[in-house]
């Protein structure tokens, strides 16, 4: 009998939090500016990475039996996916308080495709809601300067919770010769989307809301090799931190939703340029 009770005691004090929605989260200026420390050095990096003479690709730059593997997955279509860490100039760790870095890199290889045929892909924006549903639901070019983008996503995400963003993107295209391009993009504007679809649909305030999306950069390679390009996309993205009374609903969202994000993203995008039937693609990527 009393440990009946005590069930009842415990389910009676779960139900308010089972019930309500996640508890908000602010955004502090000190969380936002350790972001921005954690991408400048990230882009210098990727700047780095993408001049001559060093490897093009990141998984050119692993070594043995890593290279050996990664490209036999490539070539069967698997997506590599792999965690990063950026640490400062001195190799020390850039830390966030209130506050979660995601960053993860993959790769896609895509066969008898051009370079040119993969960036048409990708800088049509216009059509990226109906090639990456569900994940974004509405996407559109809202100006166009050369190779400079500005980009509406409205973002879907369903993991225990759903959570739908507004978002606004920079980005910039740069051709390095015939075989090479790269880009970086970088979101100028995030907003929590309450109430999504109803008559009272509305914006929460920037950094004023669940948490679930900060901030988001993304660095892209394409190269032609191989018979095909390989298409490499770097995402940095910062979430809220995790109060433990809210682990069980908030963690699942926050820790794998950026790794799925981006595996998702690589493999539709191979889909839609060489097809279904070429595109035998398993449900995880390979990688850590």
């Amino acid at each position: 009998m009393r440990r009946r009770l005590s069930a009842v005691a415990v389910l009676g004090l779960a139900l308010p939090l089972l019930a309500s929605a996640p508890a908000p989260a602010e955004l502090k200026a000190h969380t936002l500016e350790a972001f921005q420390r954690y991408a400048a050095a990230t882009e210098a990096r990727f700047l780095t990475d993408v001049s001559p003479p060093g490897p093009f690709l990141y998984v050119d730059r692993l070594t043995g039996k890593d290279h050996e593997e990664a490209f036999e997955d490539l070539q069967r279509g698997e997506v590599f996916i792999e965690r990063l860490q950026t640490r400062s100039e001195n190799d020390a760790e850039i830390k966030v308080k209130d506050g979660i870095f995601h960053h993860w890199v993959g790769t896609v290889f895509i066969p008898g495709v051009g370079l040119d045929e993969a960036l048409d892909l990708v800088q049509d924006y216009d059509r990226h809601a109906e090639i990456y549903a569900p994940q974004v639901e509405e996407s559109r070019i809202v100006d166009r300067n050369g190779d400079n983008f500005k980009v509406f996503y409205r973002f879907r995400k369903k993991k225990i919770i759903t959570a739908i963003h507004n978002t606004d993107h920079d980005v910039r295209y740069f051709r390095q010769g015939a075989d090479r391009a790269y880009s970086i993009s970088e979101a100028t504007r995030i907003q929590e989307v309450e109430n999504a679809g109803d008559d009272d649909e509305y914006e929460k305030p920037v950094g004023d809301d669940s948490g679930f999306l900060w901030a988001l950069n993304t660095y892209w390679k394409f190269l032609e090799r191989d018979g095909g390009v390989y298409v490499e996309s770097e995402s940095v993205s910062l979430t809220r931190g995790i109060p433990f009374f809210l682990s069980w609903m908030i963690k699942p969202f926050v820790n794998s939703v950026p790794r799925e994000l981006l595996e998702f993203t690589l493999r539709e995008t191979r889909e839609e340029l060489v097809g279904p039937a070429a595109s035998d693609t398993p449900e995880q990527g390979a990688g850590k």
